[in-house]
């Protein structure tokens, strides 16, 4: 078939039926010497037509037969005959559009638009959407096969899309591991000193609660954990004073090389509490030979929450010379099989591409004994499930395994614990609840209208005391506020799925660098984002549901900074989301206006 695109749009009649028999093999009109592309040349249907013969009288008189044919002559010659052909029958009134397009065929204007669609949805997936170019093609098929429905801006969205395809796990029986040691902690006198009632007390003050066999007590400096000196000089330069609550309890698990299930609320400290102790585990390791490691494997479930733990790995692994590679979506697979290749003590991942890479035996799996999946819940209710059973199968069944999260619902954790082994279950505050130390202002206002003059009166008060994080529910909402802001002489920054890996990384940086001091974006930026700088987070809309809500002011307030506010604006139709956000503020200790009660109220009187 030739490749030559076709000519729409002349509205020339044409027959309502073609023959497609050939009496003989199809005549090649125009055979040039040593052409590659000869398929690419039209064929006559019919040689003996005689509007394809030549004229015969050309300069030098021979038969038709013999002279070459002009491939653009033949071409013009079939139109002149379809325009000498009858016009084709009429169609009954009852099938006529009632507009002048008599070429419409509502079928095929159905698929264009299902193709379209799978179009569009394809080259979102490969920009920002999905972790693989397999997820793309399977996006696809899911569009042609029906599977598609619209999320609330519109955009098409795949219902049950396939995932990356697992890899099948290993026989470990038929592997010689090396021995490894993964146990290095040894209780101090400050800490073993302390009698029951004084731990009993502690644990109390720090609200944990843990569960488990023979779980090491909590301690109370970071020198307690025996850290040798290059990390602990590295410790005091990112500014850690001491630890925090979820790095008192979990830093002594782990250094004690036991598996561990750690729930924490946004911002408590989580990623030094297993990226510390993994330094110390590597480091007890022999150096890795050509093509080999990872040690450490750390998997995310965003991109953004992947970037910002291997920058937070770095600042640890530099005294040590470790290097550390961050794999994910949205930035050249090339480049990254390359660095693997070279060798890495530590991969930081999201488990699509990760397995990606896998296949493309960029890496192996032999040396890792060290997992984390960090944000676990969220990577199962992503559906990432099969894919971290696929990569849990690939490490030695010996490894340690830690997982960390802000919430951890029933089924998440009876899963989680079957790639665990006689894990301590660790648990800071109320599973689910809001940061106690973010002070939470709820504004009721009596529609959307009202939000942007609210915004603009309190959002220089806002940059004075730090960085500004606003989220709103849709992308669309997103660039309005930013073209708003800006317009009134606001540096702003904005952060959304639409925009490509390489642009949303350098939003960030600029942030983060405090080239912007607003930074506007959807729930995208929610769960993982790691800026000190950021005092005040602005709920413009409200989230989907109350884990979002928490992640979201779970922003500022980082590390035990006690400075965070967020401010919520809620309107009187969204009475649904009052009840809960009521319940959420009386958990953390907040005040809870009297309008927002009323206006929870509305529920229950219904």
């Amino acid at each position: 078939m030739s490749k030559r695109p076709k000519l729409e749009g002349f509205s020339i009649p044409r027959p309502t039926s073609y023959s497609f028999e050939r009496s003989q093999p199809a005549q090649r009109l125009y055979v040039p010497a040593d052409d590659p592309d000869l398929d690419d040349i039209a064929f006559s249907d019919d040689p003996g037509d005689p509007s394809d013969a030549p004229s015969a009288t050309g300069a030098g008189g021979g038969e038709a037969g013999d002279e070459e044919i002009d491939p653009l002559d033949a071409f013009m010659a079939e139109i002149q005959e379809e325009i000498r052909a009858p016009p084709a029958a009429p169609k009954p009134e009852a099938l006529r559009r009632t507009d002048s397009d008599d070429e419409y065929d509502p079928v095929e204007s159905f698929l264009r638009a299902k193709k379209d669609a799978g179009l569009t949805l394809a080259a979102d997936a490969m920009h920002a959407g999905y972790d693989s170019d397999e997820e793309v093609y399977a996006a696809a098929k899911a569009v042609d096969a029906g599977m598609m429905e619209y999320d609330s801006d519109d955009n098409p969205i795949v219902v049950d899309k396939k995932k990356i395809e697992p890899i099948l796990p290993l026989d470990h029986s038929t592997i010689e591991y090396e021995p490894f040691n993964k146990d290095f902690y040894e209780e101090k006198p400050s800490v073993s000193g302390m009698s029951e009632q004084e731990v009993a007390d502690y644990m109390k003050n720090l609200a944990i609660r843990v569960s488990g066999f023979d779980v090491p007590r909590p301690i109370k400096n970071f020198v307690d954990c025996g850290f040798p000196v290059p990390l602990m000089n590295a410790i005091a330069k990112q500014g850690y004073e001491k630890p925090t609550t979820i790095q008192c309890q979990a830093l002594p698990i782990v250094l004690s090389g036991r598996d561990i299930i750690a729930i924490a609320k946004t911002g408590s400290g989580k990623t030094a509490a297993f990226v510390l102790p993994m330094i110390v585990h590597i480091m007890d390791q022999p150096e890795l030979e050509k093509e080999e490691g990872p040690i450490g494997v750390v998997c995310a479930p965003t991109r953004e929450l992947a970037h910002q733990i291997y920058l937070e790995a770095k600042k640890f692994a530099k005294p040590y010379n470790l290097r550390v590679a961050a794999v994910y979506g949205g930035v050249s697979k090339f480049d990254q099989f390359k660095e693997l290749k070279t060798g890495c003590e530590i991969v930081i991942a999201t488990p699509g591409r990760l397995i990606d890479l896998l296949k493309m035996k960029a890496l192996k799996m032999f040396r890792a004994t060290y997992l984390v999946l960090d944000e676990a819940d969220r990577m199962f209710d992503l559906g990432f499930e099969p894919q971290i059973r696929s990569i849990v199968g690939q490490i030695r069944p010996d490894r340690q395994t830690l997982l960390f999260s802000a919430t951890m619902p029933y089924k998440v954790e009876r899963l989680a614990r079957e790639i665990l082994t006689d894990p301590v279950r660790v648990t800071v505050g109320q599973v689910g609840s809001a940061n106690e130390d973010i002070k939470q202002v709820v504004n009721v206002l009596p529609s959307d209208a009202e939000k942007m003059p609210w915004l603009l009166e309190k959002l220089p008060g806002m940059i004075d005391d730090g960085d500004v994080l606003i989220f709103a529910a849709k992308k669309a909402r997103v660039d309005e506020i930013d073209s708003q802001l800006n317009q009134r002489g606001f540096r702003i920054a904005a952060l959304h799925g639409d925009k490509d890996q390489a642009s949303r990384m350098e939003t960030l940086q600029k942030f983060k660098s405090g080239v912007y001091h607003v930074l506007v974006a959807t729930d995208v930026a929610a769960r993982g984002l790691d800026i000190k700088s950021i005092k005040t987070v602005v709920n413009f809309d409200i989230a989907k549901e109350m884990d979002m809500h928490i992640h979201r002011i779970g922003r500022t307030g980082r590390a035990g900074d006690k400075d965070g506010t967020a401010y919520t604006l809620i309107t009187q139709k969204e009475v649904r989301f009052a009840g809960e956000l009521v319940h959420s503020l009386i958990t953390a200790g907040q005040n809870v206006p009297n309008e927002l009660m009323d206006l929870a109220m509305k529920v229950s009187s219904c």
